[in-house]
């Protein structure tokens, strides 16, 4: 058609593909230049002035294979010096576990034979008091001191700490009042539980099988209840002889019986007590004469 000018034809602009990591430039870009330029443009002026890689002299090469059969060299005798000391130090422990047990062994022979010499002392002791005097007598005397074994009815009275009894506290023994609440049976406890029991009647008393004399002492060591400076174990058992139900009640309504009950309902000490038919109490482990002479009687003239 004339008179109207033709116009060019609209062109689009042909597009790029875009890269499928377009939108990860920034790790694209650690990727692709993972060493810095700086460091990669010294590393080949090193490679460039032949500075780069192994050496290239002998005697580099020399120096080099010396300190790598040095380092090997040390690590060895390192290595072998622990595989020959190994063996050495087992050898001298279980020599040291022998010897241990060993001395052990002969502890406990020697402990054997004191506690037969002791025996052997009480009854030679028992024998010359059965000498002097009327029977009757000594037996009463043996009775007082321990040293001959009682059998016969009393009471049973089990002693025990707290189910929830801690350690802490100062450690100190009970005193009368305002001891503190550790829920743990003490030294003075104890004695006022023996005491109270001598006081109700009681004609022989013993302490987890430990027979207590006129000499007896019960004390503290730390958190541990000594008998004749022999650690007793809780529970703490008892047993005294004599009118057992008479002494049971006796001592449930004296001022110690009364104490131990108030252990019980503030402190939680666990006390459990039974009248016994049949109660056996052995002899002391040792009585010690410290004096000893033959009763005179004044004639008249």
């Amino acid at each position: 058609m004339c008179g109207m000018p033709q116009q060019p034809p609209v062109r689009s602009t042909p597009t790029r593909a875009s890269r499928p990591d377009a939108s990860m430039s920034l790790l694209t870009n650690v990727m692709d230049h993972s060493l810095d330029d700086g460091y990669a443009e010294a590393a080949a002026r090193k490679r460039a002035s032949g500075d780069g890689g192994m050496p290239k002299t002998l005697r580099a090469k020399l120096g080099l294979a010396a300190g790598l059969v040095l380092a090997a060299l040390v690590v060895t005798v390192g290595a072998a010096q622990a595989r020959v000391a190994a063996p050495a130090v087992a050898k001298e422990r279980e020599e040291l576990i022998d010897r241990i047990d060993r001395e052990t062994e002969a502890a406990d022979k020697l402990e054997d034979s004191v506690d037969k010499l002791r025996d052997n002392v009480s009854a030679r002791q028992r024998e010359a008091l059965k000498k002097t005097g009327d029977s009757d007598q000594t037996e009463l005397l043996g009775l007082l001191a321990g040293s001959t074994e009682v059998r016969g009815p009393g009471v049973k009275l089990v002693v025990d700490d707290a189910k929830e009894a801690t350690t802490e506290g100062d450690g100190d023994p009970r005193e009368t009042s305002g001891f503190s609440d550790t829920g743990r049976v003490r030294d003075r406890d104890m004695q006022r539980v023996v005491n109270g029991l001598w006081e109700s009647g009681a004609e022989a008393v013993s302490i987890n099988g430990q027979r207590l004399t006129t000499l007896s002492a019960i004390r503290a060591a730390g958190e541990a209840i000594l008998v004749d400076n022999k650690p007793l174990v809780p529970p703490y058992t008892v047993l005294a002889v004599g009118d057992g139900k008479g002494m049971s009640g006796r001592f449930q309504n004296s001022a110690d019986g009364l104490y131990l009950h108030a252990l019980q309902e503030n402190f939680g000490i666990r006390t459990a007590i039974s009248v016994e038919d049949d109660l056996r109490l052995p002899a002391a482990p040792s009585v010690t004469v410290r004096t000893a002479q033959q009763k005179t009687e004044k004639g008249t003239s």
